[in-house]
């Protein structure tokens, strides 16, 4: 691999890594957050286990950290590097490392615009937890659930 192809993987590596994010409006979602306790009518079955009471939809957001900007950007210039012979070489080098950066970045932004759920979900001692996940997996208002690695499953 020659200097200059090396320089500008390198120079596509840092300017990737400067990407930032303006802060985030509004509350920060949160993963799990209980809820004050209240006491149990009847008694407790499963301490990991509720019923869902209700679920969210949270819209997703197309905001990026930069990284798949860089992996984008890493991937296409070794690609240009295959194309051409001296200083087109190191063109198609440069021009593989803005595009896949450019295609690194929106693939990124397709991913995190995915909508997740909050589901809520009164557990059986009483206490009520807000969770929030990718996919519902068959969950419903009603369901009996376990909650376990701080995901929400349905219960067998």
């Amino acid at each position: 691999m020659n200097l200059r192809t090396l320089l500008v993987s390198a120079l596509a590596i840092a300017l990737g890594a400067c990407a930032s994010n303006p802060p985030r409006e509004g509350p920060a979602p949160q993963a799990s957050a209980p809820m004050a306790a209240a006491p149990s009518a009847y008694p407790v079955q499963c301490h990991a286990c509720g019923h869902v009471v209700r679920i969210d939809v949270v819209a997703g957001d197309r905001r990026t950290d930069g990284s798949g900007a860089v992996i984008g950007g890493v991937v296409g210039g070794v690609l240009g590097n295959q194309v051409g012979q001296g200083d087109g070489k190191t063109a198609a080098t440069a021009a593989g490392v803005v595009a896949g950066a450019v295609v690194g970045n929106e693939v990124q932004k397709s991913a995190n615009a995915a909508p997740t759920y909050d589901i809520r979900v009164q557990m059986d001692d009483g206490r009520k937890l807000i969770l929030n996940q990718r996919q519902l997996g068959g969950i419903v208002v009603g369901s009996y659930v376990d909650v376990y690695d701080n995901r929400v499953h349905l219960a067998r």
